[in-house]
């Protein structure tokens, strides 16, 4: 059985973050997205750590097959998920690490009393949004994103999570 332990991810671990996001993103599910779109990912403690957020992941045998990350949008309610990925042959419910990551990242945010998450992926990530919509995700229309929801190109399917404040979960 694999130990799904979570740890904070750093700028030094931006190459094998990047060696599992892009194939997942551009190989298997044929999203047209490149490095350049996403410079979050070599900079991550500028745009998760630095700003009140985080980036996680699983690593088995010293290799990261899972990543979850935090932005903080600054106005103390807001957060807004991203970099979900878990590798291939790592995924389903038997070894539930994506559930494990989702969970860590609520648990963040609501020691951090970030009450809203929000999300933004795409419609060919089928499963992924039954991810979300198991985990009480509602979808949203993007014009009812916050005004400061950093939007990504290539996103077209948008949830929201009301969280409940740790004192009352």
């Amino acid at each position: 059985m694999l130990q799904v332990k979570i740890e904070p991810l750093r700028n030094v671990d931006e190459a094998q973050i990047i060696n599992l996001i892009l194939p997942i993103q551009q190989i298997e599910h044929q999203v047209p997205v490149t490095i350049e779109d996403q410079p979050d990912l070599l900079d991550i403690e500028k745009y998760y750590h630095q700003t009140g957020g985080g980036f996680w992941g699983v690593k088995h045998q010293g290799e990261i097959i899972g990543t979850i990350a935090l932005i903080n949008m600054q106005d103390r309610q807001g957060g807004v998920i991203r970099k979900m990925f878990v590798k291939k042959e790592f995924r389903g419910k038997e070894l539930g690490i994506a559930q494990h990551l989702l969970n860590h990242l609520i648990n963040y945010a609501r020691t951090n009393e970030i009450t809203d998450l929000y999300l933004g992926t795409v419609d060919l990530l089928k499963a992924a949004l039954r991810f979300y919509e198991k985990n009480d995700f509602i979808q949203l229309e993007k014009n009812t994103l916050p005004a400061n929801f950093p939007l990504v190109r290539v996103d077209n399917i948008f949830y929201h999570l009301k969280l409940t404040p740790l004192g009352n979960a």
